[in-house]
């Protein structure tokens, strides 16, 4: 048996809500602000905070919730936003919500993180507005409401919030507090990803590559992916691999695929893992190391991913870069097979037939081939086939097998074309039909299945 799973461009879903930066980000938003309006020292700072000058009193808070020329303290920096909030500047507002929620200097409290950010927001500060949309989101300090919380979003992203962009297109795009709008997804990713947004710009381009709110564009799928992929996003880095590896709006290139791969596996991504896995096995891209292929596919088993647990049985079953094992075989097949992983059920439904690495047991064999040919995988129908056809006793059923055996052939499976060819032949499951076995020999030659080349050369010799 072989794994005939093709490489294709995986879609990711789009990554989830960012409900909001960490608390130390969000205070550094204000904080860059404020620095830029006045650049002065401690010193002369604490003067003017002294006097009333609520700018000064909000960039002492600064200083000492990050330690900038002083002690860090979250107790005064609260207290030097307070002054200064107390005087109405929207940004001390924002910080002492960020400090609410995050329990800096205070409890955790986050009714009054809400009420600091309503404060903030309501005299236009995009960050508070943003913050607003995530508190509504999430239900934190308010009522849960996706219609508020795209109402805040889109305040925000009207500022060139970034995070509120990017928030509104998954809004759209999951239909969450608005109509399901795939161009309007698009057109919000788009704004974000202009301005950098990494995960913004893999979600341009996985749009573009499917066409979903846009135009299908593989060339542009790449360009939005590269942008992505180099600020280190490994889903990016993963369908960029994907892209070079099957020449999508990009010439094809198994060396950069395996290099795409390669950082986005380093980074722990499941799938760019198990492709990596999938080019070591292969030899494509890289130098052919069966220990290298194990390595990243039990990476990916390990984090669940079934089409690597499936490939790690078919290589103990092998016994390539591992000793053979039938037991551990079965192992990765069942654990491939209960994710329901057609390819995996095949497998572990052929491990029950031949009885290797577990008790033979026909009907759990049919079963799982029944599951994995209802998916559509032609091994399983081919296999289906090949079980109804020779099994003596309960489970022989000649027309069972013709219908299985014909389901696999009609994808183009070489080995199901010549058995056709063989039913139809004999008469098996079948009215006997020489010139339909003739045909069906003859797909299975053009597959490049030597027994249908011979059948169909004896049969044309004999109609001559």
């Amino acid at each position: 048996m072989r794994s005939l799973d093709k490489l294709f461009i995986h879609r990711l879903v789009f990554l989830g809500l960012s409900f909001g930066l960490t608390v130390s980000a969000w205070a550094t938003v204000a904080e860059d602000l404020a620095t830029n309006e006045v650049k002065t020292s401690f010193i002369t700072e604490n003067a003017l905070a002294d006097l009333g000058n609520r700018i000064s009193q909000f960039n002492l808070g600064i200083s000492y919730n990050y330690g900038k020329g002083v002690r860090q303290d979250y107790t005064k920096a609260l207290e030097w936003y307070q002054k200064a909030a107390d005087q109405g500047y929207a940004r001390a507002q924002y910080n002492i919500g960020a400090m609410y929620a995050a329990g800096q200097g205070v409890q955790q409290d986050f009714t009054k993180a809400f009420q600091w950010y309503q404060k903030a927001a309501d005299q236009g500060e995009a960050a508070a507005q943003y913050n607003i949309g995530v508190s509504y989101r999430k239900g934190l300090g308010v009522h849960q409401n996706d219609v508020k919380a795209v109402e805040w979003y889109r305040k925000a992203a009207n500022q060139r919030h970034i995070h509120a962009q990017y928030n509104l297109g998954v809004s759209y795009d999951k239909a969450k507090g608005v109509s399901q709008n795939d161009v309007k997804a698009f057109e919000w990713f788009q704004k974000a990803a202009n301005q950098g947004h990494a995960k913004s710009q893999h979600n341009i381009g996985l749009m573009y590559a499917i066409g979903q709110g846009v135009s299908q564009n593989n060339t542009k799928a790449a360009e939005w992916y590269r942008k992505a992929a180099n600020q280190g996003r490994s889903e990016a880095q993963n369908n960029l691999g994907v892209m070079y590896y099957n020449g999508q709006g990009i010439r094809q290139d198994y060396f950069k695929a395996a290099e795409w791969y390669q950082k986005a596996a380093d980074q722990g991504l499941a799938e760019a893992q198990y492709l990596l896995g999938r080019m070591y096995n292969d030899g494509v891209g890289v130098s052919q190391n069966y220990v290298k292929a194990v390595n990243w596919y039990q990476r990916a088993a390990d984090q669940g991913n079934t089409s690597a647990q499936n490939n790690l049985g078919l290589i103990y079953y092998n016994g390539k870069g591992v000793p053979q094992d039938y037991a551990k075989s079965f192992k990765f097949y069942q654990k491939s097979a209960d994710q329901d992983n057609a390819l995996g059920q095949n497998n572990l439904g052929w491990l029950y037939y031949t009885g290797e690495g577990v008790r033979q047991d026909y009907s759990k064999a049919i079963d799982l081939l029944k599951k994995s040919a209802n998916q559509g995988e032609v091994l399983a129908q081919s296999n289906l086939g090949v079980i109804y056809g020779e099994t003596i006793g309960l489970h022989q059923n000649y027309s069972k097998g013709f219908y299985w055996t014909q389901k696999a052939a009609k994808q183009g499976q070489a080995h199901a074309q010549y058995n056709l060819g063989v039913m139809y032949f004999r008469g098996v499951g079948v009215n006997q039909n020489k010139l339909q076995a003739k045909e069906w020999f003859g797909k299975a030659c053009d597959n490049e299945f030597q027994a249908g080349c011979d059948n169909y050369r004896i049969l044309n010799q004999k109609q001559n």
